[in-house]
């Protein structure tokens, strides 16, 4: 059978969705802090180049930065609420033979 998660209990749920939520909100000013000083320095040492290299580096940076922090978060929700220890491990009977 398989074990229940605490993630099952709606307000346990809840309260852990609300964490994630807050976590990728500081995430996104840290993300939009760190384009805009990513910008600057571009800027700075290399002049005005072309649009097309600055918004590049905008959207790389960005969305590596966001996708990162959206799979930490995800993984933070799944390792902080019990989850991943409600699993069904069916090898841990030959293991402990």
């Amino acid at each position: 059978m398989i074990p229940r998660s605490p993630l099952d209990d709606p307000e346990k749920a809840a309260h852990a969705w609300a964490r994630y939520r807050q976590i990728m909100r500081w995430m996104m000013l840290v993300t939009v802090t760190l384009v805009a000083g990513s910008l600057w320095v571009l800027y700075k040492s290399n002049g005005m180049v072309s649009i097309h290299m600055y918004i590049a580096a905008a959207l790389g940076i960005g969305f590596t930065m966001l996708l990162t922090s959206a799979l930490m978060g995800l993984l933070f929700l799944s390792s902080g609420t019990g989850h991943d220890d409600a699993i069904a491990d069916k090898l841990e009977e030959e293991r402990n033979r």
